[in-house]
């Protein structure tokens, strides 16, 4: 057996959800530009953002979703309550979609 040394994850001052929170208060982005900065998958981030929105809706905030729209048609998924990007459009059946946008 070789001797593997487990990855250290980099310090945290404050957990996930917060520092997601405080990146999107008051400034939309989406699951890509948090995973980026968070330093945390896309999939992760869709995670976290189902419990910040029961968290954020008790503190008497709402967590603010931009949906998603298609980029060939033009047609927006406004009553879609998942949050992540759909796979492709109803209309048009094309798969270029806008990324839902998120913040507080």
């Amino acid at each position: 057996m070789k001797n593997k040394k487990e990855p250290v994850p980099p310090e945290r001052h404050e957990t996930i959800r917060r520092g997601i929170i405080s990146l999107i208060e008051g400034n939309p982005l989406s699951a890509r530009d948090i995973s980026g900065q968070v330093s945390i998958s896309e999939k992760e981030v869709y995670l976290h953002l189902e419990h910040i929105r029961k968290t954020v809706n008790k503190s008497g905030k709402i967590l603010s979703v931009t949906p998603p729209q298609c980029r060939d048609c033009g047609f927006v998924f406004k009553k879609r309550e998942k949050l992540r990007k759909p796979g492709k459009c109803p209309v048009c059946k094309g798969s270029r979609i806008e990324e839902p946008l998120f913040s507080v």
